[in-house]
């Protein structure tokens, strides 16, 4: 019941690393216990999974490989975390 499932999907929002940081924050401040994040087979999720994702996120419009959208969706994790923390390893604008 604490669970958010995000699916990473060419159909979801394109969400700037601020927006995603300010999104887990809002979720861990919301007592949400755990993100699942989900990379969807060769042929992406079906209606059904999306329709039950509390998020769809797409790293841009251009289809990456499970290996890169992997190393991507770390980055963008630590980045966020940096940006919670003030740190300044993430520079906006």
């Amino acid at each position: 019941p604490g669970t958010v499932h995000v699916l990473l999907d060419e159909k979801g929002e394109q969400l700037s690393s601020m927006m995603l940081a300010k999104m887990l924050e809002r979720w861990r401040d919301d007592g949400r216990r755990e993100v699942r994040f989900l990379l969807g087979a060769a042929d992406g999720f079906g209606d059904a999974e999306r329709g039950q994702a509390d998020l769809l996120l797409a790293f841009g419009k251009a289809t990456w490989p499970h290996l890169l959208a992997r190393v991507m969706l770390a980055e963008q994790l630590f980045r966020a975390t940096s940006i919670l923390a003030n740190h300044p390893y993430h520079r906006e604008g």
